[in-house]
This record gives structure tokens, C-alpha cells and sequence, in this order.
């Protein structure tokens, strides 16, 4: 059986939270951190950009590779900004049921 993603995200969530204050020459999320929101906003719109490039191609694991890539930058950023994946999951269930066409029309009106 294939490991779960859920499983995967609470661990890395867990390091990516360790790292903050770590050393910046040993930990690529502790560089981030110290780059701030900024740069880690820009590091996850390259990553975004090179997910929607695999995605068109042929090369499933290298769209496996980017969408990790992807994943652990959004959770980077999460840290930074103070959000945490139960504010997301929360988001998330308060949109369940609702069409994605009447979500849309609801944010239009905020």
C-alpha cells in the first residue's frame, strides 16, 4: 500500500516548525525563514511554474518531484505567515458541499 499523504504532511509540517531559528548554513527551511515571506513567496511561485510544466508533459515523476517541491514551499510559507494547516483544513470543510462555481461568486462579493 502506498504511504498516505496526510501522514507525510504532519511530519513535514513538524520539521519545517523545528527548523525555525535553526542555523541558515545547515538547513535549506532555516534560509528561507531568514529570506522572509518575500522570498518564500517568489521560491513557491517557481516551484508552482515548474509543477504546471510537468503537468503538461509526459513525465510523471518528474510532476511527482515539482508537486513535492511545490507542497513543502506552500508549508514554508504557511510557517511564515502564522498559518497553520488546520486553518487551511478548517477553510477547506467550511467550503465542503458548496459548489465551486458558488464559492467563487461568494469571494467576488468580499
Amino acid at each position: 500500500m502506498a504511504p498516505e499523504l496526510g501522514p507525510a504532511l504532519d511530519r513535514l509540517w513538524q520539521v519545517i516548525q523545528s527548523r525555525r531559528g535553526a542555523d541558515p548554513q545547515t538547513s535549506y527551511t532555516a534560509r528561507l525563514f531568514a529570506r522572509g515571506r518575500t522570498k518564500i513567496a517568489q521560491k513557491l511561485g517557481e516551484e508552482a511554474v515548474e509543477a504546471v510544466i510537468e503537468g503538461v508533459g509526459e513525465n510523471s515523476a518528474a510532476l511527482v518531484a515539482e508537486s513535492a517541491d511545490l507542497i513543502y514551499h506552500l508549508l514554508v510559507l504557511w510557517a511564515a505567515a502564522g498559518v497553520s494547516p488546520a486553518d487551511v483544513a478548517a477553510e477547506l470543510a467550511r467550503r465542503e458541499g458548496t459548489s465551486g462555481i458558488e464559492e467563487k461568486r461568494s469571494r467576488a462579493n468580499l
